[in-house]
């Protein structure tokens, strides 16, 4: 599937889109799908933005605002060394910018062909305002190789459905 079906899943997640929720927790347990229902009380605004800004999607509501890029690997593993570094200058880039507006960049990779909850999301090491720390601080951080690239491994990520929960608690 091309990465523009993952990038409108998410949106429609995020959106608390009833049609993509319905798809989306077919093929989940039962906990996490009462966590991604969460979503339905606080959905966010979301806007594609691929190719013009260095992300993908950006995720906005009263309360915080997300620029999303999204990823996708039948693997579980996204290196960013794969085109002539050019991810890592992406990465890179686009850290710089969040850091400056005062935002946190995320990154959600999608396991195609998994079960359950297939989405994961991560972060990259920034300083962040008191405001949104409480959020920042529960999302792992990408990893870096030796050679100081990033490196995407599904498994250290944040279930979706648990950063969903955690974004649509009550503070």
């Amino acid at each position: 599937m091309p990465a523009s079906t993952y990038e409108r899943e998410l949106k429609g997640i995020l959106e608390a889109d009833v049609d993509t929720l319905k798809k989306v927790i077919k093929k989940c347990d039962a906990e996490s799908s009462r966590k991604y229902l969460a979503i339905e009380k606080k959905p966010f605004l979301v806007v594609r933005a691929a190719g013009s800004l260095g992300f993908d999607l950006l995720a906005v509501r009263s309360d915080i605002s997300l620029p999303i890029e999204v990823k996708s690997s039948s693997s579980g593993i996204v290196p960013f060394t794969s085109n002539s570094a050019r991810e890592v200058k992406q990465a890179e880039l686009f850290k710089l910018r969040c850091d400056r507006a005062g935002l946190f960049p995320l990154y959600a990779l999608r396991l195609k062909n998994a079960k359950n909850d297939v989405w994961r999301v991560f972060t990259l090491d920034i300083e962040v305002s008191s405001d949104v720390e409480w959020i920042y601080n529960e999302i792992p951080v990408i990893d870096q190789t030796k050679s100081h690239n990033y490196i995407l491994k599904w498994e250290k990520g944040k279930p979706l459905s648990d950063f969903i929960e955690l974004i649509c608690q009550k503070r």
